[in-house]
């Protein structure tokens, strides 16, 4: 297993060994910068708790979900379909930022509200057939400092990093294909977490 805490946060570095890249940006602002745009997705965003359908099951999560776009797309993950609404102006900063140090470009963002660390994600890749394949995803961190978990799927070696208040991670390539991701649940903080990803629906 290999932990990145305190690594180098350059951009050029592959955080993953192999069948993907990922690539941490560290912090793109001042603590005051990323402070005023946590306190405004947290009062701006129109939060909703997320839903999915298992094994026939609707689950309502304690974890928010929200879904801005380019135009009012439709994104379906769990069985649930989501459409999206239009950019707030600091969101469309947001994406202009990732846009300008990843080198890519994104026409949606799904954002989460982790609202201590006892809320987090399983395992999963960002698969679903409304993304470009093997496109981009820009994730972008306000609030807590959290762990960031990778797992590939054949030889099952992890890679963990510290997302950091007001940080970038970029996931391109063949990640979502050989690479499971996950936000570990942990008792330790007791601080809401919001997290942007950046990324673009086809079709």
């Amino acid at each position: 297993m290999l932990d990145l805490f305190g690594f180098s946060n350059d951009p050029a570095v592959n955080l993953l060994p192999c069948d993907g890249e990922v690539h941490y940006y560290g912090k793109l602002m001042t603590p005051a910068q990323a402070n005023e745009y946590y306190t405004e997705l947290m009062s701006n965003i129109a939060w909703e708790n997320d839903q999915a359908i298992i094994f026939g099951k609707r689950i309502i999560t304690k974890r928010k979900v929200a879904w801005y776009g380019d135009n009012p797309f439709q994104y379906t993950y769990s069985k649930i379909t989501k459409h999206a609404l239009p950019w707030t102006p600091a969101l469309k900063e947001l994406k202009e930022m990732a846009e300008k140090e990843s080198g890519e470009s994104y026409n949606s963002c799904l954002l989460n509200l982790y609202h201590t660390g006892e809320e987090g994600m399983a395992w999963h890749s960002d698969g679903e057939k409304d993304l470009k394949k093997n496109g981009a995803i820009a994730s972008l961190s306000f609030g807590a400092e959290r762990k960031f978990a990778f797992k590939h799927k054949k030889s099952a070696e992890l890679v963990n990093v510290f997302l950091e208040h007001g940080s970038l991670l970029v996931m391109k390539g063949e990640t979502q294909t050989h690479w499971l991701h996950r936000l570990p649940p942990t008792t330790k903080i007791n601080s809401p977490r919001v997290n942007l990803t950046f990324r673009t629906i086809v079709g």
